[in-house]
């Protein structure tokens, strides 16, 4: 085990400085720079080019790469033209808002997901079966920014039930009680979070169908049955546990759907995390807030696969017993 966790943790660092040298490269290769807007330049030729050699962009991309690349082995991701702040420091600050939405996003995806895969499972072959089915498939296939467009229009325009965008009400937030200001969050952390969900839960509910199908016939089950369990107790008690071993490694295959689909959704919502920082980033040409924004989402990532590996490890009573 020791070896295998030390062979995935060099893994990660190959594919988190992989992940560095593409969004590096990309970012700087794209017209424009942090002092040009749309190619319209918002200062003097002088000034803009003083400021290009203050921060290096004058520099060849190599050395600019390699100076970067020692920055980043002091903890040091540059400095966010955009925000007039340390990337650091905004890193700081979006990235619980980030964790918190898909922590959130992951338990709603998981418990709907499983919940709706054994139903299928249980009621294979029916018109309800069928109708999940075909649901799923369309929240399987509906781009995120499109679902989320449509859960904005319906429930914060069309019925406002929740709040249109951002984390908190920026003018009576600071007036509420603490209970207050937590019902406040969670209301804006509703729409952005089942959006998430819902696309993440198409997926595993598949998963979760197929993984109880195979289980359901085997004999351990059938044992069950001719002891005189009832039918919910087979199911939930012996059949879907062993049913969830599948489902478990897919924690580590949802985190990089999740970080993509957070960038478009925290855009949507306004939420203010790690997504929402990285596409302003972009479009202001931060060069330094969009490959740390980049670096911080492929660690996610790296950490979220190796925990889905561990997980799976924990949950087998084969691997347990060796």
């Amino acid at each position: 085990m020791r070896r295998y966790l030390a062979a995935r943790l060099a893994q990660s660092v190959i594919v988190v400085l992989l992940v560095t040298t593409i969004s590096f490269f990309l970012i700087h290769l794209a017209p424009g720079d942090p002092f040009s807007f749309d190619g319209d330049f918002t200062m003097s030729s002088a000034v803009r080019q003083r400021l290009r050699a203050q921060y290096g962009y004058d520099r060849p991309m190599l050395e600019q790469f390699v100076l970067f690349l020692g920055n980043v082995a002091r903890g040091r991701l540059g400095y966010s033209h955009s925000m007039h702040r340390y990337v650091g420091d905004v890193i700081a600050d979006a990235l619980p808002r980030t964790v918190l939405l898909m922590s959130v996003a992951l338990v709603l995806s998981f418990a709907i997901g499983i919940s709706l895969g054994a139903l299928q499972a249980v009621k294979r072959g029916s018109w309800l079966d069928r109708a999940l089915s075909g649901l799923l498939l369309l929240f399987y296939s509906i781009p995120d920014f499109w679902l989320a467009l449509i859960a904005l229009l319906a429930f914060a325009y069309w019925l406002p039930i929740f709040p249109a965008g951002g984390m908190i009400d920026q003018i009576m937030h600071d007036y509420m009680s603490l209970g207050g200001r937590i019902r406040d969050v969670a209301a804006h952390l509703v729409l952005p979070s089942i959006t998430l969900a819902l696309l993440a839960a198409a997926g595993i509910a598949r998963y979760q169908r197929a993984a109880l199908l195979d289980v359901l016939p085997q004999d351990f089950v059938r044992t069950a049955r001719a002891k005189g369990l009832a039918e919910p107790a087979v199911v939930f008690k012996h059949a879907l546990r062993n049913a969830l071993l599948p489902v478990i490694t897919l924690i580590g295959l949802l985190l990089p759907s999740l970080v993509g689909g957070a960038f478009f959704v925290e855009k949507v919502f306004s939420w203010p995390g790690m997504g929402y920082v990285a596409a302003n980033a972009i479009a202001s040409r931060d060069y330094d807030l969009v490959t740390g924004s980049v670096i911080v989402g492929g660690i996610m990532v790296t950490v979220g696969s190796l925990l889905a590996d561990l997980l799976y490890a924990a949950a087998d009573p084969r691997l347990r017993a060796r």
